[in-house]
């Protein structure tokens, strides 16, 4: 559409206001399957959604991050809440492969394999992106994307930069409350540890039990996206487990065994450790 037919509100030939915001004609035309598999369009429409909703969630922790920076701290509550809703959303996606075989996937894979190459689910950059901005910082999953320069500068810059809870704690300390500064001024790019006088600040959030508190409705918000991170996770274990048992995936190594260690990969350590001070 030219800026001159969206300035008189016309469509291009053919297309509807719907279809032309929608892109129907464009978004109808990305499934380009490379097996006989019945279950392939069923696959790939999976993946293409969850790359939607990875690069949601990401403008959404980029949103939150904005307001934690400008100290508004219940839209940023809102935003978490948008957060936890997508990602339910995004979980519930897995459904729609529950009944995936092995013998169903396998001809994708051997498909995309000799279509377009060696394939593996770490050069996902909007995933990794998301991931970066919730905490995990891991300096060697840049090297899955060496051949895109574009998603290499962008991911880089978001492994150098504070995450979504490096903000959060920086706006705790701005509100006055005892956050460590080693815990604000320290290299973001390194992976996050735990604090117990961070754990001592969220359990004194929580011991107040004050319902009106935003940062107190924050700790759960928090709770919330990371309790719904690691559902993501086990899902994807398990659709593992049972499509493609322990052959070697992901640059040879045991997909079962690669997988399960990220399950220890919880974010915002603290606000899980406070809870268990709690009385």
């Amino acid at each position: 559409m030219s800026d001159h037919e969206r300035k008189l509100g016309t469509c291009p030939p053919g297309e509807t206001p719907y279809s032309a915001y929608i892109q129907t004609e464009a978004l109808h035309s990305l499934q380009n399957l490379v097996s006989d598999s019945p279950a392939e369009p069923a696959f790939i429409v999976n993946v293409q959604v969850s790359e939607l909703y990875w690069a949601l969630i990401t403008k959404e922790l980029q949103t939150a991050q904005r307001k934690l920076r400008e100290d508004n701290i219940a839209e940023t509550n809102r935003v978490f809440h948008r957060i936890v809703n997508h990602m339910v959303a995004l979980n519930a996606n897995w459904r729609s492969l529950s009944w995936l075989t092995p013998s169903e996937l396998m001809p994708i894979l051997r498909g995309l394999q000799s279509t377009h190459g060696k394939d593996s689910a770490l050069q996902g950059w909007s995933f990794r992106h998301m991931v970066f901005l919730m905490g995990i910082k891991q300096r060697h999953q840049l090297d899955y994307f060496a051949s895109q320069p574009k998603r290499m500068a962008q991911l880089s810059a978001a492994l150098e930069e504070p995450s979504i809870y490096d903000d959060v704690l920086a706006a705790l300390a701005r509100s006055g409350a005892a956050v460590p500064q080693s815990q604000i001024a320290r290299d973001y790019a390194e992976p996050y540890v735990a604090d117990s006088n961070v754990a001592a600040v969220w359990h004194q959030i929580y011991i107040k039990n004050d319902p009106a508190d935003h940062w107190r409705a924050m700790a759960e918000l928090l709770a919330d996206i990371a309790v719904e991170f690691t559902n993501w996770k086990y899902l994807h274990l398990m659709a593992t487990r049972r499509t493609f048992g322990g052959r070697p995936a992901y640059h040879g190594e045991d997909a079962i065994g690669w997988l399960l260690p990220t399950m220890e990969e919880i974010p915002f350590p603290e606000v899980w450790a406070a809870r268990g001070m709690v009385d």
